[in-house]
């Protein structure tokens, strides 16, 4: 996460926002057949999300190796979304592939920032919707998508 602290609090994610990535998350899930995970938090007054993808405890991932690492979960975690389908218990704490994070700012124009898979700004824009990888309606169930189909 960006290291820059805010002169004053910033406000969180909204309930609509926080709909919105859980949803993302779930369809991450659902689109790769892997659990996505997605995690939101402080950091120096700072919120985020992160998404990850739990590492297999068999060795499966080590042709990974250049993929960033992240521990996701633990007591006090915030989880958004299923958390892939995994049920987590309250002290569950996993190894990760970091996908992607998104920070809120104060700077004008960049309330939101992405992150990519290297800790790196890839992206930014006043609408989340903006920065995420599919187009989701805050507003429609995943239930209603299968009624129309």
């Amino acid at each position: 996460m960006s290291s820059s602290t805010p002169s004053r609090p910033l406000s969180g994610f909204s309930e609509t926002e926080i709909e919105l990535l859980a949803k993302t998350a779930d369809a991450l899930s659902a689109w790769s057949g892997k659990p996505v995970m997605a995690e939101t938090g402080v950091t120096d007054d700072v919120p985020w999300v992160v998404f990850g993808v739990p590492l297999a405890s068999d060795g499966e991932d080590e042709d990974d190796a250049d993929a960033v690492h992240w521990q996701m979960g633990g007591p006090g975690t915030q989880w958004v979304g299923n958390a892939g389908g995994l049920a987590p218990a309250p002290d569950d704490v996993f190894d990760c592939r970091l996908l992607w994070a998104i920070q809120i700012t104060s700077v004008e124009g960049e309330r939101f920032i992405k992150l990519d898979d290297r800790n790196e700004v890839v992206a930014w824009s006043d609408d989340l919707a903006d920065l995420l990888p599919f187009a989701i309606d805050p507003d429609e169930d995943f239930d209603d998508q299968d009624d129309e189909q």
